[in-house]
């Protein structure tokens, strides 16, 4: 189990090693965050000992004892899935990224409940680029005004955008609906944002990701294989 995680993992990372290449992207400038969710204690061990250090998780309280049985390791730790607003000061209190933000109401109440001892939350706003109605997210044309309320917030640092376009098996149809992400990005940075993250890709549209710009690819079972 533990040297197949390895493997994967060293695979992972020379395909965006070569994606980067391929699209003239800069070497390493395509950060991989290892998707936990569903996964074992041991596979995770086994990820940290091939020197993965940043993990996402999608459920509070399956994340929950794996941040404390990993307290020890200096572990970054993203919270990667749906927020209900009572789940936000646990979540405001053990994670350093928030990927899907899309309301001021829950962008407070991370605000309000994330610790006076610890940094900034790093936070994301999610983007619903497909406007599918099962997904999450703000559309294209409310991200400005999210992103200026969250600036204020002085409890959180805005780092970027983030989003999970509807799944295609076409590189075309995928960079397109990403590339709408790339663009909103770009357009609140020539505002004066000071943004630097666009998340987006995982395992089936890493390449259309990294093609589009993106700065996190979110990856799970490429590494660990099916969820348990």
């Amino acid at each position: 189990m533990h040297s197949s995680v390895q493997e994967n993992l060293a695979t992972v990372k020379q395909k965006l090693r070569d994606y980067e290449i391929r699209y003239h992207r800069p070497i390493n400038s395509v950060s991989l965050l290892a998707v936990t969710k569903h996964q074992p204690i041991e596979k995770i061990t086994a990820a940290i000992e091939a020197n993965q250090f940043e993990f996402g998780e999608n459920y509070l309280q399956e994340a929950l004892p794996k941040i404390e049985y990993f307290a020890d390791k200096n572990i970054i730790w993203h919270f990667i899935g749906p927020i209900q607003s009572n789940k936000t000061k646990k979540i405001a209190e053990c994670f350093s990224w928030v990927h899907t933000v899309s309301d001021s109401k829950i962008a407070q109440r991370l605000n309000d409940q994330r610790p006076a001892d610890l940094p900034e939350l790093n936070i994301c706003i999610q983007v619903n680029v497909s406007e599918e109605d099962t997904k999450s997210g703000i559309n294209l044309s409310e991200i400005e005004n999210l992103a200026k309320f969250c600036i204020t917030l002085p409890r959180l640092k805005l780092r970027g955008l983030m989003t999970i376009p509807a799944p295609t098996d076409n590189l075309a149809s995928a960079r397109a609906e990403l590339h709408k992400l790339q663009i909103a990005y770009g357009s609140l940075i020539k505002k004066g944002f000071p943004l630097d993250t666009l998340s987006m890709g995982m395992t089936d549209d890493m390449e259309a990701a990294v093609a589009e710009k993106s700065t996190i690819v979110r990856i799970g079972t490429a590494i660990f294989g099916a969820r348990i």
